[in-house]
């Protein structure tokens, strides 16, 4: 493997665009291969052996396509299925957990919500962290059944989303949380709806950021960072209808095309 190889990054849809705007800012000589698999999202409602058997072909092709660190940019996946891509593939993986730690490390109130998938509420990685800091605060989760596809099908303002999250915002607010965790990487492309309906004191935490310093650590340790020489190449596929993906990356990345993965 060499510093010139590209970085891969996967989720079940569009979601994993907002970590990869954030892998794009803070390494921007990293070229990054894409692949949002639509065509068998949402993981959410899916079974722990379906998600890994989608996470483990994405990744084969993944490293087919030479990558040198695979990125699981979905929360589901990454509960569900990064112990076993670990075991399974001999790269590094970086995976999206929910943010409980700095949440509950900078509340106030001592409440803090998580707005999450199912899965990722079952996942081991969420329910040893959780269960790391119940004793310092209480944590109020909420499954958001139903956001996903919304995003998905471009909707991120649509009366149906906003109705949504009011549903599941407004009981934790009226609980106290100070610290909102997107536990979901689609969730940020509602932060702007999100701003709107709830107290300006609350903090929404989205995990992109801190998902991107680790995998920045991870390459520089390994000494795979790209010092940047050539500029970086970026490629996007999907399994589903590539239109919305097209219509994501424009806004997100910028004219890119986006191929095909069957």
């Amino acid at each position: 493997m060499i510093a010139s190889s590209p970085i891969g990054v996967f989720d079940s849809g569009i979601g994993g665009l907002s970590v990869w705007k954030e892998l794009r800012l803070q390494m921007p000589g990293e070229s990054i291969i894409y692949v949002a698999d639509s065509g068998y999202a949402p993981y959410g409602t899916r079974t722990r052996k379906y998600i890994r058997e989608r996470s483990g072909f994405i990744t084969g092709f993944l490293l087919e396509q030479g990558c040198k660190l695979i990125v699981v940019a979905c929360n589901t996946a990454t509960g569900a299925a990064i112990s076993m891509l670990r075991k399974k593939f001999s790269v590094p993986f970086i995976g999206v957990e929910p943010a409980v730690k700095p949440a509950a490390r900078n509340s106030r109130s001592g409440h803090i919500g998580v707005l999450a998938t199912e899965q990722t509420f079952n996942g081991e990685h969420f329910l040893r962290t959780t269960g790391l800091w119940s004793g310092s605060v209480r944590v109020h989760v909420q499954a958001g059944n139903g956001l996903v596809e919304l995003i998905e099908s471009g909707r991120t303002e649509s009366k149906e989303t906003r109705d949504l999250l009011k549903q599941y915002l407004d009981p934790m607010i009226a609980s106290g949380v100070d610290q909102l965790v997107l536990g979901c990487t689609h969730y940020p492309f509602l932060i702007p709806l999100i701003r709107q309906m709830v107290p300006e004191w609350v903090t929404i935490i989205d995990p992109a950021p801190a998902v991107a310093r680790q995998a920045r650590k991870v390459l520089a340790e390994s000494g795979l960072l790209n010092p940047g020489e050539r500029a970086p190449e970026y490629r996007f596929l999907t399994t589903g209808n590539p239109d919305r993906l097209t219509a994501m990356v424009n806004q997100v990345a910028g004219n890119y095309p986006v191929g095909q993965l069957t």
